[in-house]
């Protein structure tokens, strides 16, 4: 199955995403577990404290235990203010918040408004809060359910892209098996027409009747070679785009409608690409016969050939009705059609022509309702 430049770069990037995603969950589950397993540590160090300080009158044991407890306490943010709301001490707060007037009652009103401060009874009658925040355990698990959900959110993408290509790599397939039957199909009559024209020029049959049958013959050999060539990677060679272009685009102009006024600018010189010959004339065809359709056989059809730096550039215009711009992609989908009888495969294949086989770019590059459109095909010159 190929995919074109897009849609590899977006099944890589949700492919990385989600293992990044997922790696850097499991890396801070791991840490949770540390951090919460060395809390539950400390929590029975301090009980086997408490036990030790009940069934001891030593007031240098309670000193220690409330020693322990405070060093401990190397996570969560406490400010303790007296009933005044000045503050009497602090843990795990830094300095520069202290020494702010300002930022101290900021990170106070933070404090009360993430957990209800409790209130402290200090002998003599005193009455001390003590504020305290979340620990950087608690802050991070807020996030943890979000996290959660674009995981699975990735995760889900993955399997509508990988569902979602896997369902055009059967269409491709399919599309590619009828092309082939279908060369397989035109092979045998063609073979025979070729036999009768021999066996009418033994019958003194008009020259110049067996010559026209021979034209068409040979158009039917291209068609053939056209549908044999598509599922299959082409041949690519060194060809001036000029020359292949010029008489995709003059075949048709002999065989449209005398109302379409064909105009055709290229520039002086060759411009050297590689390509497929046979399906390249194909693309330009298609996009010609598009252009023949929205004008309903009536107005002004131009190429024009240029060249930039690394490109060459072939725009085909009309005087036709034109493209809403929301519909500027979806004319290239299989299926997309406005003809009543028409199966919309040409500007599908054109597209996959030009962008799959010869690594170049067909866009619409201009429309106005009622006014015309503007396809360019974009493929880059050999140096």
């Amino acid at each position: 199955m190929k995919f074109n430049r897009d849609q590899r770069f977006v099944r890589w990037f949700i492919i990385f995403a989600a293992v990044v995603i997922t790696a850097l969950i499991l890396w801070n589950v791991s840490l949770f577990f540390d951090q919460l397993k060395q809390a539950e540590r400390d929590r029975m160090e301090i009980w086997a404290s408490s036990m030790e300080a009940l069934n001891t009158e030593d007031i240098n044991q309670y000193y220690a235990l409330s020693q322990k407890i405070n060093s401990r306490n190397q996570y969560i943010p406490i400010i303790i203010t007296d009933y005044k709301d000045s503050i009497v001490n602090s843990i795990n707060i830094p300095k520069g918040v202290l020494d702010s007037p300002q930022r101290s009652q900021e990170m106070l009103r933070e404090m009360a408004a993430e957990n209800e401060p409790i209130r402290i009874d200090i002998l003599g009658g005193d009455l001390w809060y003590a504020y305290y925040g979340h620990s950087p355990v608690i802050n991070q698990l807020k996030y943890f359910p979000v996290v959660l959900v674009i995981i699975v959110i990735l995760f889900i993408a993955v399997i509508y892209f990988f569902y979602a290509t896997s369902k055009a790599s059967e269409q491709n397939l399919l599309w590619a098996g009828m092309a082939k039957e279908t060369a397989h199909q035109i092979g045998t009559p063609l073979s025979s027409l070729v036999g009768w024209t021999e066996i009418l020029k033994t019958e003194n049959v008009n020259p110049e009747y067996i010559e026209e049958i021979n034209k068409d013959i040979a158009r039917l050999e291209i068609i053939t070679g056209r549908f044999s060539k598509i599922g299959s990677v082409p041949k690519l060679e060194a060809k001036n785009i000029i020359t292949v272009t010029q008489e995709a685009f003059e075949y048709l102009s002999k065989r449209s409608s005398k109302l379409i006024d064909f105009q055709i600018d290229v520039p002086q010189g060759q411009l050297f690409v590689m390509l497929n010959e046979e399906l390249f004339a194909w693309s330009i065809e298609n996009l010609v016969k598009n252009a023949i359709d929205a004008m309903k056989g009536k107005g002004t059809l131009t190429l024009i050939i240029k060249r930039d730096t690394r490109y060459a550039k072939i725009l085909i215009k009309d005087t036709g009705k034109g493209i809403p711009k929301m519909n500027f992609s979806t004319i290239f989908e299989p299926g997309y059609t406005t003809k009543t009888r028409g199966w919309g495969l040409g500007l599908s294949l054109t597209k996959r022509i030009i962008e799959e086989y010869h690594d170049g770019q067909v866009r619409v590059l201009h429309s106005e309702i009622n006014k015309g459109t503007t396809f360019q095909i974009a493929l880059k010159l050999i140096n």
